[in-house]
Formats: structure tokens, sequence, C-alpha cells
């Protein structure tokens, strides 16, 4: 519920399951949550919680790029400014003071939300849990690299999601896997991101009116179906002392029960100096809350395609459109074009083998509900993370390196006359021979270590022989085109006079 206990390195038998002969591995993409942080909002002040945490000493380091010359040239010089921040914040009579740590600190201490110096470790244990498992027990990653251009890393704009990133990039390739250029110095690594009203990297309720609109209505369904419950009424007994004059424990109570929730998991997985009181711990009320926040947040994907459309349907068609691109030889289209880099140079920088998102709770949970395979009802502990893996039967050539004939821009945006890219395509248009072009490449999804299996991918002729988790690529991709937008901001604006909850059975996730 709160910070995630990796399960044991696999076995060599265990690891023999999960990779079989005759199946080889293409291409990993992997949506990480950031790590441990500080609370998204000050909350219970009056049950003695300090509202600022002395839990960040890299606001002690801060560095920023400066220009050092006032030249016009385009080669512009840059330098280091060493910083260090402090929060300011209302004193008495609104007069701004810095913010301090239960002890006193003025240093160290973390804004709303940040990543935590525990976060920064998390994370960083993470990066080492993926090169020990796909560099040293698979070799499927290059022990040292000259470039990173055959990752495809990319994070939201949220600063916590941003900084886990760097973290698990450092471990999984620190400063002495990399090798130096001819300027002595590895090249730096791209990392993606976007402008918020291009976000999709989260369920982007800030800039998608309609999908806004539709996680309120299942929110409101989940305050009416629980506030007048006796599991609520246990929780207004646990909790209920503590809220504001006049207030109850609720769904859509103020704070929320999910940002109670959020502040219970945020104190757990700290120190003593930041701990409610013990009430705040109790095992059932904990259980009960997790319970509703997570129908009251994720049942949307679950019951309605729309709400898959517009909260996943574009991650996921990125996805699914990065494997497929890995499959259609010399199309870029797995990732590379994004980065701008050509194919044909040495093995592990042409092609794209291996994709690394920093992203939110609510991104693994949303495309796990999606794809109608999130069914633990418990919340994504911080530095959760969901590993999509490719594969190809052995028979199949491995990518081919050479550059595609007209070189990388025809590589990336297709010769003159040759067809499109059939990635975002769906497969219900897909001609005979398009559709053969997936045969013999199989997904498999792991959250947090453990294999999920989506339900279509249950059907015969969906998986691999033995295994269901195994899911053909066709079926999965058939399974993600239903709900993947081909116009994500205009379908944002689309429906607003319809109801926002399904009026029928439900559309269920994973079909």
């Amino acid at each position: 519920m709160t910070s995630l206990v990796p399960r044991a390195p696999y076995t060599d038998a265990e690891l023999r399951q999960l990779y079989p002969d005759g199946l080889e591995l293409q291409l990993v993409q992997v949506l990480m949550r950031h790590g441990e942080r500080t609370p998204v909002s000050a909350r219970f002040q009056n049950a003695g919680l300090q509202p600022w945490w002395p839990y960040c000493s890299s606001a002690r380091q801060m560095r920023a790029a400066v220009l050092a010359s006032t030249s016009t040239t385009a080669d512009h010089a840059f330098d280091t400014l060493e910083w260090k921040r402090r929060v300011e914040t209302f004193g008495d009579n609104d007069e701004p003071v810095v913010a301090r740590g239960l002890g006193g600190q003025l240093d160290d201490v973390c804004d709303m939300g940040s990543l935590t110096d525990l976060g920064r470790q998390s994370t960083y244990k993470l990066g080492l849990r993926l090169r020990q498992h796909y560099v040293d027990r698979l070799g499927f990653l290059p022990p040292t690299i000259s470039s990173a251009d055959f990752l495809y890393l990319r994070s939201t704009p949220v600063p916590r999601a941003l900084e886990s990133l760097h973290q698990t990039f450092s471990a999984l390739y620190p400063p002495s896997a990399r090798e130096a250029g001819p300027d002595g110095k590895f090249p730096a690594p791209t990392i993606l991101t976007r402008v918020p009203g291009d976000e999709t990297l989260y369920p982007n309720d800030g800039n998608c009116r309609r999908f806004a609109a539709l996680s309120r209505a299942f929110a409101q369904r989940a305050a009416d179906r629980w506030n007048k419950t006796p599991d609520m009424e246990y929780l207004q007994k646990v909790y209920g002392k503590w809220m504001p004059p006049d207030t109850k424990v609720a769904v859509d109570s103020r704070p929320r029960l999910s940002g109670i929730m959020d502040t219970v998991n945020a104190t757990l997985a700290h120190g003593p100096e930041t701990k409610l009181p013990r009430e705040f711990y109790d095992d059932k009320a904990q259980a009960i809350m997790e319970a509703i926040s997570v129908e009251e947040w994720f049942a949307g994907y679950k019951e309605s395609r729309e709400y898959r459309m517009l909260g996943m349907g574009g991650l996921l068609g990125d996805i699914v459109g990065r494997m497929v691109g890995s499959v259609e030889q010399q199309t870029g289209r797995d990732g590379a074009h994004t980065l701008l880099k050509p194919t044909g140079q040495e093995d592990h920088s042409g092609r794209i083998r291996f994709g690394l998102s920093g992203c939110h709770d609510t991104t693994l949970a949303g495309v796990l509900a999606s794809l109608g395979a999130y069914d633990t009802g418990r919340w994504p502990p911080f530095t959760s993370h969901l590993a999509i893996e490719l594969f190809r039967e052995s028979k199949i050539p491995a990518p081919l390196q050479e550059p595609a004939k007209g070189g990388w821009w025809a590589s990336v945006f297709g010769a003159a006359g040759a067809p499109a890219n059939i990635g975002r395509r769906p497969t219900t248009e897909l001609t005979a021979g398009e559709k053969s072009k997936l045969d013999g490449y199989y997904v498999r999804i792991r959250y947090n270590d453990e294999p999920v299996t989506v339900p279509a991918c249950r059907l015969p002729g969906n998986h691999l022989e033995a295994d269901e988790s195994f899911c053909t690529l066709a079926a999965f991709k058939s399974v993600v085109d239903k709900f993947t937008p081909t116009n994500w901001k205009q379908q944002c604006r689309m429906n607003r006079d319809r109801p926002a909850l399904p009026t029928g059975e439900p559309e269920w996730a994973g079909h």
C-alpha cells in the first residue's frame, strides 16, 4: 500500500520458465512510478504532523545551466550554477518566512509532493534490479554503452517523476558502464518530455475536458455507493476527530478520502518524525480506504471504453506502435524516429531496445485496468513498475541494423508509394499480408516482477501454448486498438452532451 517490497530475484528455474527456449526478447518498455514522496498538500497538522519534511538533501545541491557569454553565435558557452533551495511560506500576519523542518532545519526541506531521499534510494535500487535482470541475467542489454541512443527515455513534467527516472537510469548504467566519446565525455542521454496539454503519460483530466467529466462522474458514483455505509462509519470513528469542524469522512469530503490515504501512505514510508497518531494506521481502516479509492479512481477504465480511450488510450497506442514498429523492420517507428536517430549504427544504438518512462500510480493502475488486468485491488506502491516485453520466435530473424534503401529519411517516413506503418492502424483495417507481419511475436506484462494476463489473451490461438501470459502481438494490438484515440485532443472536446456513465451494460476492459 505504501513502499514496495521487491520480490526476491528469480531463481534459475523461474528465469527459464519466464523466458522459455524458442523466444527471444526484442523490445522492453518499462513504466515506473516515482519513489517515495511527501504528501501533495499539508494535512492533519492538528494531529501533530509537520507540514514541512526535512528529507530532501538534494535541495542543498541544485544545479542549473547558465549562459556564460553574451555571444550571438550558435555555439553558446554554458556554465553550471550551483545553488541551494529553501522554501518560503506564510508566517504570522501573512509575513513571509522560511519553512522549517521539525528540528528547525532550514535546508533539506521538501516541497509538497517532492521526491524524498528515500524515494531516490528506492528508484536507484529499481535501476539496479533492472540492470541485474536485463544485463547480468538475460544479457539482453549491453553491460557498457557508448551512447544511450538505443533507449527511449521519457518522463511526465512532474519533477518527482523526472528525478526518479534520473535515479533509475543512473543505476541501470552507472558512470563506470558509460564509455566516453572522442571529446572525453559520455554523450548526454535524451529524455523526452511533453507540455501538459500534450501529456498522455498520466490521465490528463486537466487538459481533457471530457475525461474530467467522466472521472468526476465515476468519483461521484463511488461517493453515492460508499458514503452512507458501515465501512464509512468505521472510517469516521477512526479519523473523524481529526477532520475539519463540521466535516465527516467521505469519498468527497475535504480532505477527500483518497487524500487521507495519500497522507497515511506518505507518512508510513518515512521516519518517526513525520508519523501520525497510531489510530491512523488501523489495518482495517487502511484496507477500506484502499478498496474505495481504487474503485473511485480506476473503475472507469474497467467499465467504459471512452474512459479508457481518453485516459490511457494514447499511451497504450504509443506502446503498441513502438512494438509494431520494432517488428516492421526499417520503418523507424520503434521510437528511434522520435529521437531523430538514424538506424544502422552499432548494434545497440540504431534501434530502440529498451524504454523507461517516469510516471505515476495512476498511470500503472490505469494501464492495467484498461487491459482488464488490474485484479489486485491494491493501490500501486511507490516505485512500482510495469515491464511490457516484446518477444519473437527464434526462427524469425533479428531486426536488421543496416539503413533502409533511400536513407534514414525514407526509413522513417516511408519511401514514395510504400504502405504506411501499421502500428496505429486498427487491426480490422489491415490486409492479410500486413497481419502476417505480426505472426510469431508475443507480448508479456510483468507488474512488480509478477506476470499478469489480459482476458482476451486467454482465448485459444491468442497466446503461447501452455502460457496465457504470453499474448500474441496481434491479439494484444487488437485489444488496444479498440480504445486507441484517432485524434485525442479533438475527442477530448466531444460528447459533452452525452451521459458520462455507461447507460447499458459495462464495456468491460481486456476484450
